[in-house]
């Protein structure tokens, strides 16, 4: 038996860029972006001594929150969930500083514990859309325009060149293009998982492909949508956020629900934030006396 070519790792960074080229030919022809994250386990604790649990749970869907960035040193083993939850709650001052942080580990693992239960089965609807339409009323090809980060929608492009200049994305930034790919073009969630795949650092299909369910509705009770207030209040100065270069989220929710679920029941106005306390609290108050009553 012949042995097995042996190949010297170089040590310089573009120089192992070149011979993973040269080694995938068929890959560098379609994607040449090299991400300027560093690898290695030096790198991920590096990251891990700046976690902020406070900080991170009073900004963390805003696209320049104080974020870990630790999703691909997560998803290539280079350390593990549980350092990584151990770490949060020895910088927080008490479990309740930690929650948030720990919250999002622990859906991680909820969505890795089923794909191991589902398979390939994660590639299939797991549920009826609920948008009013047919799996057959989408396309099933992603379009090139999105592909190629060109769609003329100045805050989607941001998120798409990001993505592919980087291989990496915020997860809200992520939620943001799956609802333009699902609801806004009307484009199957596979379509858009399988471009994800192809260019996130930390791209699994557990946590991809159950989320971009999650969005399109066929992994919970209903789509995910948004529109340019949403983006105003969470994306950074970086992000185009103007009427004029994003008239296609610049609506109303309601008018939004209208034009893209059309053959749904109008949903129920939304509360502000006061009028969701003040009915919560009121709520509660009949739940209290009813108890006291009882």
């Amino acid at each position: 038996m012949t042995d097995p070519t042996r190949i010297n790792v170089p040590r310089c960074r573009d120089d192992r860029i070149a011979l993973a080229r040269r080694l995938n030919p068929h890959l560098s022809s379609r994607d040449r972006a090299v991400a300027a994250i560093e690898g290695g386990p030096d790198a991920a604790r590096k990251r891990i001594r700046t976690i902020d649990p406070v900080a991170y749970a009073r900004t963390r869907n805003h696209l320049d929150g104080a974020i870990t960035r630790l999703s691909p040193y997560i998803r290539h083993g280079v350390v593990s969930l549980a350092e990584v939850r151990d770490a949060v709650l020895s910088a927080a001052a008490n479990q309740g500083e930690a929650e948030k942080m720990v919250q999002q580990l622990a859906w991680r693992d909820y969505w890795q514990r089923l794909h191991a239960d589902l398979g390939n089965r994660i590639w299939d609807d797991l549920e009826d859309y609920k948008t009013g339409f047919q799996p057959s009323d989408y396309a099933r090809d992603l379009p090139d325009d999105i592909a190629r980060a060109e769609t003329g929608v100045a805050s989607m492009d941001h998120c798409l060149r990001q993505l592919i200049q980087t291989g990496w994305l915020h997860n809200h930034a992520r939620l943001y293009l799956a609802a333009y790919v699902c609801h806004f073009r009307r484009v199957r969630w596979q379509a858009g998982a399988q471009f994800f795949l192809t260019h996130l650092l930390d791209g699994d299909p557990a946590s991809n492909n159950l989320s971009w369910q999650w969005v399109a509705s066929t992994f919970s009770h209903k789509p995910y949508y948004f529109n340019l207030d949403n983006m105003r209040r969470f994306c950074g100065p970086d992000v185009d956020v103007t009427d004029r270069n994003n008239r296609v989220f610049a609506d109303t929710y309601e008018a939004l629900h209208r034009r893209l679920f059309p053959r749904l029941d109008p949903p129920q106005p939304r509360q502000k934030k006061s009028e969701r306390a003040n009915t919560s609290a009121h709520r509660n108050g009949a739940q209290q006396t009813q108890t006291v009553q009882s």
